[in-house]
């Protein structure tokens, strides 16, 4: 199975589970659990019900208390991670599958029609092939509500440089029906990321407004997440160790924002200067696998960053420490 960054994948006991980056062991998927069958949950699909787990602490809660099988200790990445064994998998669901079904379905909900709007307009103004283009999140797996978000996946580097100057230009025309969000828009989505990232309003607002990859189509939120295509990715799983060596407050300067639209996102840094924790200055990256740290800082901009300091050594290469962002709700990362 080549599961990768926006697919969900569902367990013979009925969860649903959101695939996390293009590399995984032998034999299971690294994935974490976001929605599970609940008699009280406010999502339906068929008979069943369900309820929708955001958090990640409360995702890692959920599976110690009811599904440990899940929580491996991986020897790799030195954490515990959420690990899916492949002959616990019912269905593989793929957004670019789902949206080709669904520019082939005649009867479409509004939340339906506005997501393949979208995805045409986006295909209209950069020529990027339908087979690079997808639709995940709760309608991928028949789960959304009314007031669910359009979540669009781009595949391939180039694809998604097309993509995002694409999303820029259409924030800049006052006619176009992508908007970026506006201030109370971003009190809202502060109360809601809040419970899983902390920081001040006025810092969030400082990073947030200025993004395209998330923002307003046509009265529905939307999210477009960026991931590497198979043939550029060259890690394998274990020809890379991660060491973590602490937890740590940096400020640095970002040198090469060329990798900030993909999940997982990459700042390269300089000037480091160490706050609180060990005092590692040769750390080099920041980097995250959550879509909520993406575009977080230009090139030239100096920043604050608070995070898990990982050693991470390659098969024959040197070795480097970079900060990891998005494990803890006190992991962040704002302009100074």
């Amino acid at each position: 199975m080549k599961a990768r960054e926006g697919d969900l994948i569902e367990t013979l006991d009925g969860n649903i589970f959101d695939v996390k980056g293009l590399i995984h062991p032998p034999g299971k998927v690294i994935a974490f659990i976001r929605f599970t069958p609940d008699s009280k949950g406010d999502r339906k699909r068929g008979r069943v019900n369900y309820s929708k787990v955001y958090p990640l602490h409360e995702r890692y809660e959920l599976l110690r208390e009811r599904f440990p099988q899940y929580l491996v200790f991986d020897k790799v990445f030195n954490e515990w991670l959420s690990k899916v064994p492949i002959e616990a998998i019912r269905q593989h669901y793929k957004p670019v599958s789902y949206l080709r079904k669904l520019r082939q379905k005649r009867h479409q909900t509004k939340l339906e029609k506005t997501g393949l709007h979208f995805a045409e307009l986006l295909k209209k103004n950069t020529e990027v092939s339908w087979s690079k283009l997808g639709i995940s999140g709760s309608l991928l797996v028949g789960l959304q509500t009314p007031k669910s978000d359009i979540d669009i996946i781009v595949y391939g580097s180039q694809n998604s440089y097309k993509v995002y100057d694409s999303l820029r230009a259409l924030m800049n025309d006052k006619d176009s029906p992508v908007k970026s969000y506006d201030r109370e828009e971003l009190r809202q989505l502060f109360d809601f990321r809040s419970k899983d990232t902390a920081m001040s309003f006025e810092d969030f607002v400082r990073t947030e407004s200025r993004k395209v990859l998330q923002g307003r189509f046509k009265g529905y939120d939307y999210y477009i997440r960026c991931v590497k295509d198979w043939d550029e990715v060259d890690e394998q799983y274990g020809t890379v160790h991660y060491q973590p060596v602490g937890y740590a407050k940096i400020r640095a300067r970002v040198t090469d924002d060329s990798q900030m639209i993909f999940t997982p996102c990459h700042y390269k840094i300089d000037n480091v200067e160490i706050v609180e924790g060990p005092k590692i200055k040769s750390t080099q990256e920041i980097v995250s696998f959550r879509g909520r740290f993406c575009e977080q800082s230009r090139k030239g901009e100096s920043v604050m960053a608070q995070g898990k300091i990982e050693r991470v050594k390659r098969e024959g290469g040197k070795e480097f420490y970079r900060v990891l962002l998005g494990n803890k709700v006190s992991d962040y990362m704002i302009l100074v």
